[in-house]
């Protein structure tokens, strides 16, 4: 069966490589209208967006998260040029599982007009203490709100092949 939908699930890949060039506004209100048209539970959207091409903003944001994981990686972002932090309202019961749906519906976007991303977790760390007050000031996270998950997207510079497919990650129960 043809369909667009589905192609486009089985081509996006998790890019790691970008451009420096910037995203046009045209590109960023594509992919943020996919985002706010996602569903949510009980239609809360428990979501807010902080679209992030401030570079020393995501090398700091970048900087503390490494160092509260010990990652052995440089740049957890791929100098992406474009990040977008989502944040949800803390007291949202469904609130992660929403900007998960939303992150996708994001992903699935970019990829429709050629740009690549990579969705995050990793950046969580950077969120704790003072300095995750600070960043959550300087993102503009709304009251209540925490960090969520996070999309990095630009043009790709490079891409991979698809995962292996495990069929043993699925049960039938008749």
């Amino acid at each position: 069966m043809s369909n667009q939908v589905l192609q486009a699930i089985s081509d996006r890949r998790s890019i790691r490589g970008y451009k420096a060039s910037p995203l046009s506004k045209e590109q960023t209100d594509i992919i943020l209208k996919a985002a706010v048209e996602s569903p949510s539970a009980l239609n809360a959207q428990p979501w807010h967006f902080s679209v992030v091409t401030n570079q020393n903003l995501i090398r700091e944001i970048n900087a503390e998260a490494v160092k509260n994981l010990a990652l052995d990686i440089d740049d957890i972002f791929f100098a992406a040029p474009l990040v977008i932090f989502i944040s949800t309202d803390a007291d949202s019961r469904w609130g992660r599982l929403d900007s998960g749906i939303a992150v996708e519906n994001m992903a699935l976007a970019a990829h429709a007009i050629g740009l690549g991303s990579v969705i995050l977790g990793l950046p969580d760390a950077a969120f704790t203490g003072p300095p995750g007050e600070r960043f959550n000031i300087l993102l503009k996270f709304p009251p209540k709100h925490t960090f969520a998950v996070a999309i990095a997207i630009g043009v790709p510079t490079e891409t991979k092949e698809a995962h292996p497919i495990e069929p043993d990650r699925i049960d039938y129960i008749n």
